[in-house]
């Protein structure tokens, strides 16, 4: 199972570089069998640009999450705290196998009519089996 994901250019771009390890949510798949994310570049971009495997999953208080991932998270502590402001939960997606698409796709191309989601969208697998 795979979900697209919406992500600012700028975070995917340091996913896809390597130098940021996790993406952080304020919530999780409710999906167990979610193992790949395909990383949809939001405007000015609008293209689903690459994709990552699923690694550790970190699920705790904010200070918790940032503790553990402050040294791969390719984002400040204050954009963290910022994004996490009045929550009691965080969520850290680790980022393995991330793999940069040679040609950007088109949301019509995971699926006819598909708008970008705001936040993520469950997928069918074999949309990306072969780009």
């Amino acid at each position: 199972m795979q979900v697209l994901l919406s992500i600012h250019p700028e975070h995917a771009d340091k996913i896809l570089s390597g130098h940021k390890r996790y993406e952080f949510r304020k919530n999780f798949f409710k999906n167990p069998a979610v193992t790949k994310v395909l990383i949809y570049a939001t405007m000015p971009v609008g293209k689903v640009i690459g994709d990552f495997e699923i690694g550790e999953v970190i699920d705790g208080s904010p200070s918790t999450v940032w503790e553990t991932t402050k040294n791969h998270a390719g984002i400040s502590r204050k954009f963290f705290r910022l994004y996490f402001s009045g929550r009691q939960r965080a969520i850290a997606i680790g980022v393995r196998n991330p793999r940069r698409f040679d040609l950007p796709r088109a949301l019509d191309e995971v699926e006819d009519g598909m708008v970008a989601p705001q936040s993520f969208r469950y997928v069918d697998p074999e949309v990306s089996a072969h780009w």
